[in-house]
């Protein structure tokens, strides 16, 4: 799948910025296990313009638990080039050798990394990222026409990349993909269907993976409360009876109930949003060969 552009609508609403390269840097502290498209994380602790500034400072350095150190130019990052392994294995074990602590380099409590960026070198804690959206793709309860668990995934984050005090709903939730993995990641959200076989196999999924969520049924035309965020997978022609007219209609009903809208449609409805009330400010679209969904963040 194309996801390219998905990645970076992601990255806009984790760091207000995107950029064409693979790294990031940013004062804003995101779980890297939260994105399908992050693989770590570095928390700086001091840095330096030559290597020897970063042992230098490392000798100073108490290291309370087991720990190892680890080159993080295995690749090339930016314009900075990729440094050959005996390199990297040099720069490790000089920095290791001065840190006050005890070193493990099988399973360590704790994983420092170190990296040349555009001249800079850096060192703190590596915090790798889990693949969890892998262990949700075998779901009890799936739909053939569901979200993919990386678009789920991303799509949560879109709507509500830093959750603290955030409440959201998805009220078209399916078999609940993307309640999934909001739930995981600790998003207060909860789901809704008009039909309650889905809503029950929603729920099942949840509880496969030990999550709770509250799956209600009816339309989101009996939603009462206000919520800071919702997504919409919205249903379409293909698979579902609704019409253009039932679309608009769960379109206005979410303005009802929210300021902050993530829509995911197979067609274009750009002008059902602005008849609605809402106003497009960002949008996406990941593809899967021939197939294309749209992401439209809404507010």
């Amino acid at each position: 799948m194309d996801e390219h552009d998905l990645c970076r609508l992601e990255m806009r609403a984790f760091f207000g910025f995107d950029s064409l390269s693979n790294v990031i840097q940013s004062n804003v502290k995101i779980d890297p296990s939260r994105s399908p498209f992050m693989k770590e994380r570095l928390e700086v602790l001091f840095s330096g313009s030559e290597l020897d500034d970063i042992i230098e400072q490392a000798s100073e350095f108490v290291s309370h638990k087991t720990f190892k150190v680890t080159c993080l130019n295995s690749i090339a990052l930016d314009t900075t080039e990729k440094l050959r392994q005996p390199e990297r294995r040099s720069f490790e074990r000089r920095i290791g050798e001065v840190i006050q602590g005890e070193a493990d380099l099988l399973d360590p409590e704790v994983n420092f990394g170190v990296v040349l960026l555009e001249g800079i070198w850096y060192f703190g804690i590596v915090q790798e990222s889990e693949p969890i959206w892998r262990y949700h793709m075998q779901k009890p309860h799936m739909y053939s026409t569901a979200l993919s668990t990386r678009v789920a995934r991303a799509v949560a984050n879109i709507a509500v990349p830093h959750p603290e005090g955030i409440r959201a709903i998805d009220p078209c939730c399916g078999i609940g993909t993307v309640l999934v993995e909001a739930r995981s990641m600790g998003i207060d959200i909860v789901g809704r269907d008009i039909n309650p076989l889905v809503c029950l196999g929603s729920r099942k999924n949840l509880a496969h993976f030990g999550l709770e969520g509250e799956v209600g049924k009816g339309p989101i035309s009996e939603v009462t409360d206000t919520y800071d965020a919702a997504i919409i997978d919205m249903p379409y022609n293909l698979f579902t009876h609704i019409s253009a007219e039932g679309q608009l209609d769960i379109l206005k009903h979410a303005r009802r109930i929210t300021s902050k809208l993530v829509v995911v449609t197979i067609e274009p409805m750009d002008h059902m949003i602005t008849e609605a009330g809402f106003t497009i400010v960002d949008r996406c679209v990941a593809k899967k060969g021939t197939f294309e969904r749209q992401i439209v963040v809404c507010e």
